[in-house]
């Protein structure tokens, strides 16, 4: 019975907050950024976070939301596999911002990995080590939550195109909010050179999109921003923001209607 009982109020908070999202979708695609920011505060308190993997995007926001709600929750999915200059740039932000990030990881240590799935993993199915590292790890972490925040672009890749401010995220039960989500790549950079926004320092190095070492090389000329991301295979996700079908048919419709704003 008390297992029912917390499905059905769980239940009832996802449609409170389905209508929440799709009452807020329309509007927001005309508020700033800052706008968007705000609202999410307001509306989900110490219910909402900001994921956060530190590229040019990812320091815009956090920046942002530093001027917007002094107390914000930041995490990170830590795959134990990134670049000595990514965790530079944590200490970084923690000391400027006076955050502690919360540093999510895989229930399997890489040693632990290895065992299970024999070596270099990512070589041979970086859907699966992405999956192990970073899928599954945010779906512990979002369990926690009623909406994260996101840095995604809609002209990063064409998973990414139709994402909107504020929208349900079916995959992962909860609203989504992705204040910067029409900003191009200058603009980003306009805000950290205008506002001082520290940056991860492999950007200025031909690394535009930064995630593990194993699965990240410098980009060369006229490639595309993220032709260094999983090099030699077909792969342009991590799978955090793969968009799945709901689950249910209110959940559906709740996608439906954030997305058209009707």
């Amino acid at each position: 019975m008390k297992d029912q009982k917390e499905k059905d109020q769980k239940e009832n908070a996802q449609k409170d907050i389905q209508v929440r999202i799709a009452d807020a979708s329309s509007a927001a695609e005309n508020w700033t950024p800052q706008r968007v920011l705000t609202w999410a505060f307001e509306t989900f308190g110490n219910r909402v976070a900001i994921s956060s993997a530190f590229g040019a995007e990812g320091m815009v926001l956090i920046d942002m939301a530093s001027r917007t709600h002094r107390d914000f929750r930041l995490f990170t999915l830590d795959t134990e596999f990134l670049f000595p200059e990514t965790y530079n740039l944590m200490d970084r932000i923690e000391e400027k911002y006076g955050i502690t990030i919360e540093k999510v990881n895989s229930i399997l240590s890489p040693e632990e990995q290895e065992r299970a799935h024999g070596s270099a993993l990512w070589a041979r199915d970086p859907d699966l080590c992405c999956n192990l590292r970073k899928v599954e790890p945010l779906r512990r972490k979002l369990s926690e939550l009623s909406a994260w925040i996101t840095s995604i672009r809609r002209d990063q890749t064409s998973a990414r195109s139709t994402a909107r401010r504020v929208e349900w995220d079916a995959k992962f039960g909860l609203a989504k909010i992705n204040p910067i989500v029409d900003w191009t790549s200058k603009q980003v950079w306009r805000y950290i050179h205008d506002h001082d926004v520290p940056y991860n320092q492999l950007h200025d190095q031909d690394y535009p999109s930064i995630g593990c070492t194993h699965c990240t090389r410098a980009v060369r000329p006229g490639e595309d921003p993220r032709a260094g991301r999983w090099a030699g295979f077909a792969k342009t996700e991590c799978g955090l923001h793969i968009i799945e079908p709901a689950a249910s048919s209110a959940a559906s419709d709740a996608a439906k209607a954030a997305k058209f704003g009707n």
